[in-house]
């Protein structure tokens, strides 16, 4: 699964994303691609589900792509504990994606095939999300 390597520190503030996406809002790698409708935490776990989806139906002759990244802790007390006694431990990481933002791209296969691969991918995800294509195809 997808973590950073290192970190500076190991929690962060929670911050409720809004807004629309500044960059990485068109396709830079690959012909088609998968773009966030709206803002949404993204897993580590749902990107992996996501990204495996994909690929298996795809093939292995087409190349992949995954624009996210999930560099934000999020933490969780344990069950049955007080308040108050500081903040949890990190349990999972995730990408903050805001509407616009294109999280998977694909290069080398067909339109019919990438367009019900990429719809089987945003399944896994949390947010809405749309197939796009290239311009010059």
């Amino acid at each position: 699964m997808l973590q950073p390597k290192k970190t500076t520190f190991r929690k962060m503030h929670k911050m409720v994303p809004s807004g629309n996406a500044r960059r990485g809002t068109t396709l830079a790698f690959g012909s088609f691609g998968i773009k966030a409708m709206e803002t949404a935490w993204v897993t580590a776990r749902q990107i992996e589900a996501a990204r495996v989806a994909l690929t298996r139906h795809i093939g292995r002759d087409a190349k992949v792509w995954i624009r996210i990244f999930p560099d934000k802790p999020i933490t969780k007390k344990p069950a049955e504990v007080r308040m108050g006694k500081g903040k949890g431990n990190p349990e999972y990481w995730v990408a903050v994606v805001k509407a616009g933002r294109v999280m998977f791209e694909t290069e080398g296969t067909t339109l019919e095939v990438a367009k019900e691969a990429m719809k089987l991918a945003g399944d896994k995800l949390p947010c809405l999300s749309k197939f796009i294509v290239r311009n010059d195809i």
